[in-house]
């Protein structure tokens, strides 16, 4: 009963969601992923933590993929607001990855959160259960908003399968021009799949 609504309706979500905290929050609020680089900029940390702070007022629940850089910035966000958060590991609930975060999936699911993943407790994190793991970040939302993402990063993943396999909506953050730290949100804005956001109210108007 507490399997994820929108995620069953993707064409191949998970069999099998094991959970870390409370599976109540996956249907009870609606949900926006936010992703990015790991290596991002103090900039795109502080974004990525006002971004979501604001769509956490706004009664959103954030879903990320629990790793260092943005996804931990909007974990640390939410938990701040006193607001749920969902976090999406590529290892099994027994393996908390990466470990430098175990402190913080452990605040995320006693603090309402939930911690998921599909893979057997005692799975450790291998390179290709990443990318499988960010099909459940982007099934999971309403919306994906992308921060600092360069050209082949997983974040990049993830918001190519909720645009295109989905039909979720795509929400990029423009980023300087001279690095190729942005450059997978600014093709993705060239390309039209993806809309360029520079403020948090503006996610409200693309994401209902």
């Amino acid at each position: 009963a507490d399997y994820p609504a929108l995620l069953a309706g993707i064409d191949d979500p998970p069999v099998t969601l094991r959970c870390l905290g409370s599976p109540a929050v996956l249907n009870h609020d609606p949900v926006i992923s936010v992703v990015g680089a790991r290596r991002c900029s103090a900039i795109g940390i502080d974004l990525a933590a006002r971004f979501s702070a604001a769509r956490c007022e706004a009664g959103y629940a954030i879903c990320s993929g629990g790793a260092i850089g943005v996804d931990a910035a909007a974990h640390r966000a939410a938990l701040r607001r006193g607001r749920p958060t969902i976090a999406v590991l590529g290892s099994g609930l027994s393996h908390l990855y990466p470990p430098e975060n175990a402190s913080l999936f452990q605040a995320i699911a006693a603090e309402g959160g939930v911690v998921l993943s599909e893979y057997p407790c005692d799975a450790g994190p291998r390179p290709g259960r990443f990318p499988e793991r960010n099909r459940i970040i982007a099934g999971l939302s309403l919306g994906v908003v992308v921060f600092e993402a360069g050209l082949r990063s997983g974040a990049m993943i993830t918001a190519r399968l909720a645009a295109e396999d989905y039909g979720r909506e795509v929400l990029a953050i423009p980023g300087r021009v001279d690095t190729g730290a942005s450059a997978g949100c600014h093709r993705a804005i060239r390309e039209g799949w993806a809309c360029l956001v520079d403020h948090p109210d503006q996610i409200v108007e693309r994401v209902q």
